[in-house]
């Protein structure tokens, strides 16, 4: 681990490894520093949105994820002469050829931050626990940074400092970034709990109608665990013991046949949505939690996060290996509407939720997000039922030319940029350092022998697309305008 690194991250969380990870698949020196002693063990934030699976599919991560978790049971809410209905909250789809993932995951963020750790250990690095920052200045070409450490206090110089930690953001605050925003009059209760006496196969509702008397106990996936969630009162003093969340069973529930046989941990919290001004002050970002605090509702926090820093990664890698400094300011240019957006959703659904309204639909699935305004993107004409700059890049399976099967997703993963021509002639595009250029048709590597990438694509005879490195089209061109899109990746690209 390099002891003078190109970016110091404060916070390990979905944010702070999600951005680890991305460096690391880059080669960039860096250190992941954490105040805690000991990983978070809580399961605060536990829904993994389609769009999510995505990018952890590419950090090589998805996998493990499934096999540690499992998907959303039924919601049961039970009526209080005994009965109850089975429905389903969250929707989703079968998979498509162009969405392979349609359905919301469940794992506990506490699992899912292990194997974010087993695979930043892949990868030669550690989260540094115990490392808490203290201090930080800054001039045009560095960040000097003070840390408390179990060694006692270091100094620290590096290129960029990035606070991934959380809503007390101390890096926030140094940097006196306002955090304006709304705290929304509801205080809840969460905790994971040994639970006795409810089936798991489904997310237990009582009182759904009843904001005082609400409770909901969901099974974790991947563990023996119950997720406890209840609106408290704004004021006073929750107690969260195994004997004061069994009272609230009891008294919510109605039921005597439950028993809380341990309390794995527990929260009472102030649900807040908020949003940073800025996400960058000079050689210093804001990541996840950080930059925006979501209430629970719809799972947008930690999928918004990790969004957050797998947006940046790249950028960050780009620039330390030569490209110009300028595309660091589209980080905050693209990521902070998308958080304002998601924000404004989970805002909603809050207000949903007080009328007993859980439904979920494609809107928090981040499927549709994109960057079409973006400085990043450049424009095309009208393109009504085709791919457009700034949309997520769709999969497709296709052939290689000697008939293997082959996915789209899979030419595109890693930490280049891939360049797709349809039809064409690939003499037509230059080799350039960490630009992949594939064509598909009948004279291609790549075959679309049963047409989905036309279908996902639109793409014309002589078209190309140019996609980033984090999945999304920089831009759609005619092959006589190729130099375009190659010009616009080498100034994206060192």
């Amino acid at each position: 681990m390099s002891s003078t690194p190109d970016v110091v991250i404060c916070g390990a969380g979905a944010a702070g490894l999600t951005l680890a990870i991305e460096l690391a698949r880059r080669g960039v020196p860096f250190r992941l520093l954490e105040q805690r002693d000991q990983p978070f063990h809580g399961s605060r934030g536990k829904g993994i949105q389609p769009r999510s699976q995505e990018i952890f599919e590419d950090m090589g991560i998805v996998d493990r994820l499934f096999a540690t978790g499992g998907l959303y049971p039924l919601s049961r809410t039970h009526h209080a002469d005994g009965s109850c209905t089975d429905s389903a909250v969250l929707e989703g789809a079968p998979a498509t050829p162009a969405e392979p993932y349609r359905q919301p995951l469940m794992v506990p963020q506490f699992l899912t931050e292990a194997v974010m750790r087993d695979r930043l250990a892949e990868l030669g690095h550690a989260v540094e626990f115990g490392h808490a920052l203290i201090g930080f200045d800054q001039d045009d070409d560095e960040v000097c940074i003070r840390i408390a450490t179990p060694a006692g206090e270091q100094l620290l110089r590096t290129r960029y400092l990035v606070g991934a930690d959380g809503g007390r953001s101390f890096v926030r605050q140094a940097l006196q970034v306002p955090f304006p925003g709304q705290t929304l009059g509801v205080r809840a209760v969460v905790a994971d709990i040994v639970l006795q006496g409810l089936p798991r196969d489904a997310w237990h509702n009582f009182n759904e109608s009843d904001m005082a008397r609400r409770i909901s106990l969901c099974p974790l996936m991947g563990t023996a665990l119950f997720q406890l969630q209840a609106p408290v009162p704004l004021e006073g003093e929750v107690d969260l013991s195994i004997e004061g969340l069994a009272a609230m069973v009891h008294e919510r529930t109605g039921r005597d046949d439950l028993a809380v046989e341990g309390v794995w941990w527990a929260s009472a919290y102030q649900m807040n949505a908020r949003l940073a001004d800025r996400y960058r002050v000079g050689r210093v970002f804001l990541v996840g939690d950080a930059a925006h605090t979501h209430p629970p509702t719809g799972g947008q926090g930690l999928n918004t996060s990790a969004q957050d820093a797998y947006n940046l990664g790249w950028k960050l890698a780009s620039v330390l290996q030569g490209a110009p400094d300028v595309l660091l300011d589209t980080y905050e240019e693209e990521r902070r509407p998308i958080a304002a957006s998601m924000l404004g959703l989970a805002t909603t659904l809050l207000e949903h939720a007080k009328r007993g309204d859980n439904r979920r639909g494609r809107e928090v699935q981040q499927l549709d997000l994109g960057y079409r305004t973006s400085s990043l993107t450049l424009p095309a004409g009208p393109r009504e039922g085709r791919i457009v700059p700034g949309d997520r890049a769709p999969d497709a399976p296709l052939q290689g030319a000697g008939g293997q099967p082959r996915r789209l997703f899979d030419v595109l993963h890693g930490t280049h940029w891939t360049l797709l021509g349809h039809a064409t002639d690939r003499t037509a595009a230059p080799s350039r350092t960490n630009l992949h250029v594939h064509l598909i048709g009948p004279k291609g590597d790549l075959r679309d022998g049963e047409g989905y990438f036309a279908q996902a694509y639109g793409l014309e005879s002589d078209e190309w697309v140019l996609v980033r490195p984090d999945g999304y089209v920089a831009a759609v061109a005619e092959g006589r305008r190729i130099a375009d899109l190659v010009s616009h990746h080498a100034a994206c690209s060192p």
